[in-house]
């Protein structure tokens, strides 16, 4: 069987994506807590451009997964922040 990937079908998302994609890769590469907070940041910024969609439709299941995935993001960025207050 091959290998299917899903995608949330949506502009904005897809835009957004690869920044947040690329930020998620440069958190998971930096050596320094301060390096991860400061890439952790711009996930948050990013991820909450999705998060106030004017377009967002709670019956709309791409909108419903786009939010989903955005808050989990989120939070993780959150945590990472959250980690550089600690280890101060």
């Amino acid at each position: 069987m091959a290998d299917e990937q899903a995608s949330i079908n949506c502009p904005q998302f897809q835009a957004q994506e690869s920044i947040c994609t690329r930020l998620t890769e440069q958190i998971n590469a930096a050596r320094s807590v301060a390096e991860k907070a400061t890439a952790a940041q711009e996930l948050i910024n990013a991820v909450q451009e999705l998060l106030d969609c004017d377009e967002y439709n709670e019956e709309n299941l791409d909108c419903q997964y786009c939010h989903d995935f955005s808050v989990l993001r989120k939070k993780t960025a959150e945590l990472v922040s959250k980690v550089r207050r600690i280890a101060r």
